[in-house]
């Protein structure tokens, strides 16, 4: 062991701590620690915090309380692909490692990878010191021993007489899988598990060996864990990353501008846990212009570049909203307190004020840090029925002075708003309402108010405003961005409207103003929401960028988020940009910011769909849930999806998707038609196309996977029968099959 210092002794750092563990001949304790370093009387209290600090961060592990470096390994190991951190890169783990002996395994940076590595392949790697202070070691891969398609998510399930099954999650996969006695790994019934299927050839179902245990389904609140295991979404935050967020110190009020005065509103869903966006408005009456305020949480305020808040924030990229729980971008201290802008508390926000011309033309804005105190907090229903002539004890001391003044502002936006022509799609979303056991009580479609679409076009203004600041001031920043549907896709849509004898000249450049138009002249039709749907399909999906392409549907030259950042990672990195660009404080765009935005707006483009996809699948799992006691049921629908395997029906009532095969349509081959989206009879012409109103009987609903099978009940739409020669613009000419008589 190294002689002890003489000079007076001061606690170790982390890396002293590790060096000394890692030289000493036997495992050590805090006894030895404190010898070694000559540590005594009070210190001893600090060097414990430490060695806490350093546990809870995975540096040390308890081993029969003594302490050891988990991150200790051999030159060449088998490493588990486990997920991908804030840059971008692979970390895995050991295969080999005793939990019991040494605590969790440590993680490892892989580098220099040909291939990039997916979630649950495994590689022999070579190991070596890491060059980055968040890894003790980096990997670099010598073979690929396997991939990830031997793992599976699903439901563990004890069936009398059948023993031990896993049941997955996939939509797609074919078997369940049978588990042995010994490869349970203690699971429960009704567990969320993590598998691995056994290379063994015999008969029967596959075999599968339980991993890892992830949740009680049981419980229908947790319905939700599939989509988040399924889709790796982080949901649980690391202990560094609390510990930053409890520690943190009230807001500087220095140099901010002071807008207590200021009757400013939050206008949210009546169940909204975090307000960010706070609105107010005032009428010139000698001009007719209107001022407006939106006053956003300053959020970067606390959440500064390079912390370990901000990496997190960074990898889960936006909050996820499931209808039984939401998954945070940051944690609650911070979410629902430090920058929640709540009734009657001082908050620091980020204000834009602009000024509107009587038509609704912006004529000026600028940005101000402010510090605000929030005059209440409204539910849109609460806020519009005041408007309405139904205020409540609240709304009545507001209605002349702040919510009026709100809706003439709103007036006047409205004109702009109509002038520049966005894209104006009718399709209206469900909403599932759970009762205390998290199951379905009702699926309702709210109402469209005026307070929704007041706060929708304030915040889309102050967007803009944002984007037009940071260029003007030549500061990068991320654009959100959504482009011009494609040629291809106009054609197609192009082709779809002369079924139903539209005509759409193409070689124009086209403008939001030319779909809406379109979707003018159909209502009121029979095919009125077939055609919304064909015009939603056009349009390209909305990512986030570095490079500016405008925003297509919103009739826009230049777009970035503003208005959430306690939600989205993209609005962060704007109120940074706008930090930096206006000279508002040291706690703006970073270098190594501005040098990974593009790799940022990937990585958050990714999360926004993987979003997407785990919210629409656990809606998916809830209402199979809530009709799996109706099998055998009539319900109506609309078809809202054609493949040549069959039909997708959403029904009206629940909004629920499932499938028709085409097996099960009738006695016939039924032709693909991809340019009608339609299958349509060889030989009676029965005709089924994408927004035809149907009845069906649903066969069966899978919990587990959300999947629902139903058959056709009612008549189809006569037609010309179609030819199995090859339909124009069909990918596969023809599909059929032989069913029941009907």
């Amino acid at each position: 062991m190294a002689k002890r210092p003489t000079q007076k002794p001061q606690l170790p750092t982390e890396k002293d701590v590790l060096d000394f563990i890692q030289s000493a001949p036997t495992i050590v304790g805090k006894r030895e620690i404190s010898r070694h370093f000559d540590i005594k009387g009070g210190d001893k209290i600090a060097l414990k915090a430490l060695l806490k600090r350093m546990e809870e961060d995975g540096l040390l592990a308890k081993r029969q309380r003594k302490l050891i470096d988990r991150s200790s390994l051999p030159p060449v190991t088998v490493l588990e692909i486990i997920g991908t951190d804030k840059d971008g890169e692979a970390y895995a783990e050991p295969v080999e490692w005793d939990e019991r002996q040494a605590g969790k395994p440590p993680r490892v940076v892989i580098e220099g990878a040909e291939k990039a590595p997916r979630k649950g392949d495994r590689v022999l790697a070579k190991i070596q010191p890491s060059r980055d202070g968040r890894y003790k070691f980096r990997a670099r891969v010598l073979k690929a021993l396997s991939d990830s398609s031997n793992k599976v998510l699903g439901v563990f399930r004890l069936t009398p007489g059948l023993g031990a099954r896993i049941v997955p999650v996939d939509k797609k996969a074919r078997h369940e899988l049978q588990v042995m006695k010994g490869d349970e790994n203690g699971a429960l019934d009704g567990e969320l598990v993590e598998a691995e299927i056994k290379q063994d050839r015999g008969r029967g179902l596959p075999s599968a060996r339980v991993r890892e245990r992830l949740g009680d389904l049981n419980n229908q609140r947790n319905i939700s864990l599939i989509a988040i295991h399924h889709h790796g979404i982080p949901n649980e935050f690391p202990a560094r990353v609390l510990r930053e967020s409890e520690e943190l110190k009230p807001f500087a009020r220095e140099g901010r501008t002071d807008l207590r005065h200021v009757p400013l509103l939050t206008i949210d869903p009546r169940d909204a846990r975090d307000h960010d966006d706070a609105v107010w408005a005032e009428i010139d009456e000698a001009t007719g212009a209107a001022n407006v305020i939106v006053a956003i949480a300053d959020v970067a305020a606390y959440v500064r570049s390079g912390t370990a808040l901000d990496r997190e924030a960074r990898i889960r990229g936006n909050s996820v909203y499931f209808p039984d729980r939401v998954v945070p971008m940051l944690p609650e201290r911070i979410s629902n307190d430090l920058c929640s802008l709540r009734e009657g508390e001082e908050r620091p926000a980020l204000a834009c004020f602009m000024t509107f011309d009587k038509s609704g033309r912006k004529t000026k804005h600028h940005f101000e840090r402010v510090i605000m105190r929030s005059a209440a907090k409204l539910a849109y229903e609460e806020a519009q029925a005041a408007i309405d002539g139904k205020p409540n004890d609240k709304t009545s001391t507001l209605l002349e002075g702040v919510l009026k003044p709100l809706w003439r502002a709103y007036g006047i936006l409205l004109k702009g708003r109509n002038a520049r022509a966005p894209l104006e799609l009718d399709l209206p979303e469900r909403k599932l309402v759970l009762d205390a056991h998290g199951l379905i009580e009702r699926v309702v479609t709210p109402d469209r108010l005026d307070a929704h679409k007041l706060i929708e076009e304030f915040m889309i203004q102050a967007n803009v405003c944002a984007a037009e600041e940071l260029e003007n001031r030549k500061t990068p920043l991320l654009y959100r961005v959504h482009d011009q549907p494609s040629e291809e896709k106009v054609r197609a849509l192009a082709e779809f409207l002369r079924t139903v004898n539209i005509d759409l000249p193409l070689g124009q450049v086209m403008r939001p103003k030319h779909f809406n138009v379109l979707l003018k002249k159909v209502e009121g039709e029979d095919y009125q929401h077939v055609v919304n749907e064909v015009v939603l399909r056009t349009q390209a999906q909305a990512i986030y960028s570095p490079v500016n392409k405008g925003h297509f549907g919103l009739a826009l030259r230049r777009y970035a988020h503003f208005t959430s950042p306690i939600r989205r990672y993209a609005d962060l990195i704007v109120h940074r940009a706008l930090v930096s660009a206006l000279g508002f404080g040291a706690d703006g765009l970073s270098a190594d910011d501005i040098a990974k935005l593009p790799e940022t707006a990937d990585m958050i483009s990714d999360a926004e769909r993987r979003a997407m996809a785990a919210e629409r699948e656990t809606i998916d799992r809830l209402i199979a849930t809530h009709l799996s006691t109706q099998t055998g049921a009539v319900f109506r629908g609309r078809v809202g999806g054609v493949v040549s395997a069959g039909l997708f029906v959403k029904l009206n009532d629940s909004g629920a998707d499932g499938f028709v095969p085409v097996t099960t349509l009738g006695r016939e081959y039924f032709v693909y038609d991809k340019a009608r989206h339609a299958l349509i009879g060889e030989r009676s012409g029965d005709t089924y196309q994408l927004g035809d109103r149907v009845e069906v009987r649903l066969v069966e609903a899978t919990p587990v996977s959300g999947g629902m099978r139903f058959e056709i009940v009612s008549e189809a739409k006569e037609g010309k029968p179609a030819s199995r020669r090859a339909v124009r613009g069909t990918g596969r000419p023809f599909r059929g099959g032989k069913s029941r008589k009907r």
